[in-house]
């Protein structure tokens, strides 16, 4: 596992530099299979069939809210694949709908967004046009 793309890709991310459909093709191409962003701990961990990677998040000071609300997540997803808005806006409004963390399923081709009290919102990817 090359855990120096990983380290770059995860800031380059967080800094806006790339679209979240870039982190989809550059990690998949790097054999990553999956990864989980754990808001509450500021940490990725990339699952790939050699073996686990985890990298540190460098997220801004927010905290996530307490109820989980799964039309704003639905909204920041929406405005992310518009590339309306970049990853950095993308975490503040999610931290703010109460979500804690987040699985994606590259092979799978989705994303679960989880809440504190073990409340979901299941994405798709959109299908290629």
């Amino acid at each position: 596992m090359n855990t120096q793309l990983l380290h770059d890709t995860l800031h380059q991310s967080e800094s806006g530099q790339i679209t979240f459909g870039e982190v989809v093709q550059t990690l998949s191409a790097a054999g990553v299979e999956s990864y989980r962003a754990d808001l509450l701990t500021a940490q990725d961990s990339f699952y790939a069939p050699e073996g686990i990677h985890v990298e540190p998040m460098s997220l801004p000071a927010i905290p996530i809210a307490a109820d989980f609300d799964a039309a704003a997540v639905l909204a920041a997803i929406r405005a992310a694949q518009a590339d309306s808005i970049r990853y950095p806006e993308f975490l503040n409004r999610i931290f703010h709908a109460g979500c804690a963390a987040y699985q994606v399923f590259l092979t799978g081709r989705k994303v679960i967004y989880f809440g504190r009290k073990g409340e979901f919102h299941i994405e798709e990817f959109p299908s290629a046009k």
